[in-house]
């Protein structure tokens, strides 16, 4: 077993400079900062909610718009994750989570596999909640699962509030999250070929 799985990402770019530092066993400390608020609520809900105590500075290049800092954002997140995770040896591998928000629900399915692939299935009504664009939902997601090794199904069943539909998905990815890394009884790779 491994007594402490943390990940740490330093990224710079001439859009975006990131730090990143998550615990998987931490209790779900969100120390968020990316500059665009509703992002800071969204990915805190992912924090809180799935567990993983996550430090997340970013600064961004705003003036243009929120593009880079949130798929750059997802970038980083998902190399600090995959950091934590190591060899990925004696997770339970799998999480499915249906969440509802208000009217809203949304379901998370995902495989810690090494075979990064993300099916994405959501509408919006309006451009965005705060100064975040929703369709950067799609974005985030895509380059975290890519980086994470992750295989992601996001479904909102249904919705009428972009907000409710926001937080529904990022919460639904939390608890799948919370619950495929969790180590399973045996302590051994889930996988017929030993190693995932």
């Amino acid at each position: 077993m491994i007594n402490e799985r943390t990940g740490k990402i330093t990224r710079t770019t001439r859009e975006t400079d990131i730090d990143i530092t998550v615990s998987l066993d931490g209790n779900g400390k969100a120390e968020i900062d990316t500059g665009i608020g509703f992002f800071d609520h969204m990915l805190t809900a992912l924090s809180v909610h799935s567990g993983i105590s996550m430090s997340i500075k970013v600064k961004g290049d705003l003036h243009v718009d929120g593009h880079h800092t949130v798929e750059d954002t997802g970038i980083a997140l998902g190399q600090a994750l995959a950091a934590a995770l190591g060899n990925k040896s004696g997770i339970k591998r799998y999480g499915t989570s249906y969440i509802p928000m208000d009217e809203s629900l949304a379901m998370t399915s995902l495989d810690i596999s090494n075979r990064p692939f993300l099916v994405f299935n959501a509408e919006f009504t309006n451009q965005s909640c705060g100064g975040y664009d929703v369709c950067l939902t799609e974005e985030f997601f895509r380059a975290f699962a890519f980086n994470a090794g992750i295989t992601m199904h996001i479904n909102l069943l249904y919705g009428t509030n972009d907000h409710h539909k926001c937080e529904a998905i990022y919460k639904s990815a939390a608890h799948a999250l919370k619950e495929a890394v969790t180590f399973s009884e045996s302590g051994k790779p889930l996988s017929t070929k030993g190693v995932l």
